[in-house]
């Protein structure tokens, strides 16, 4: 009986379940499912019996990763240098493919998912801010976000990385040209301020004289109402 409780123990120990964000990678002796001509196979979701001795198992984490890219000195179409701070999430593709090229690159270093995803981004941002003014992209994040995903698909997904999303939070220089471009705008916010201060004013200022002109002309239709009261009040004393 002892023995048979060892048995058990044996096989339950090594009977692995992958959890919701992970992926197990068996290497060793060749199954029949999951497996290509590498030697792994890739177990999502399920479980898994190990083989003792034979094979070994390996986890890769499928959560997602939030990675924040700076870059300084970026020189736009212009020759202005920006310095743009963007976020990006991506993580590790679902399918068998993309995990086992992920894991075939990223295995054994999983924290360079980051190192990685950040070079590529980092690249991607200087090579398109080199092709729009500094307008442009200060008009339109989201399109240039877009041209900077678009670039960077087929490097990540060719290790196995999916970027989910990538927002640009900041485009910042060392210089005047952000300031001295906003200026204009701010000039004319502060004219429609005024224009509007004064509207207000003038109209504030109508509506007070009407309200005076109300009361005189309502303080003489009385005066001339009372007038007429008192000489036909005279008339009829006299008759």
């Amino acid at each position: 009986a002892g023995h048979v409780v060892l048995v058990v123990l044996a096989i339950v120990s090594r009977f692995k379940v992958a959890g919701p964000n992970e992926a197990f990678i068996i290497t060793g002796r060749r199954g029949k499912t999951s497996q290509d001509l590498s030697g792994q196979k890739v177990v999502t979701g399920s479980g898994v019996f190990v083989v003792p001795f034979v094979q070994s198992l390996s986890k890769l984490d499928l959560s997602s990763r939030r990675i924040t890219v700076n870059i300084r000195g970026a020189v736009s179409k212009q020759g202005i240098k920006l310095n743009v701070d963007g976020i990006a999430i991506v993580k590790v593709g679902g399918d068998e493919d993309s995990i086992r090229a992920a894991a075939q690159r990223f295995l054994s270093q999983q924290g360079q998912v980051e190192v990685f995803t950040t070079e590529v981004l980092a690249g991607a941002l200087r090579s398109i801010v080199g092709t729009l003014t500094v307008e442009e992209i200060i008009r339109d994040r989201a399109s240039f976000a877009t041209q900077v995903a678009d670039v960077t698909e087929s490097a990540l997904t060719g290790q196995g990385l999916v970027l989910d999303t990538f927002q640009i939070q900041d485009v910042t220089d060392d210089g005047t040209y952000l300031q001295d471009l906003g200026r204009p705008e701010a000039a004319r916010v502060q004219q429609d301020a005024t224009i509007a201060e004064a509207d207000a004013k003038r109209t504030a200022e109508q509506r007070r004289i009407a309200a005076e002109q109300d009361i005189v002309i309502a303080q003489r239709t009385l005066a001339l109402k009372q007038s007429e009261i008192k000489a036909e009040t005279d008339a009829a004393a006299a008759t």
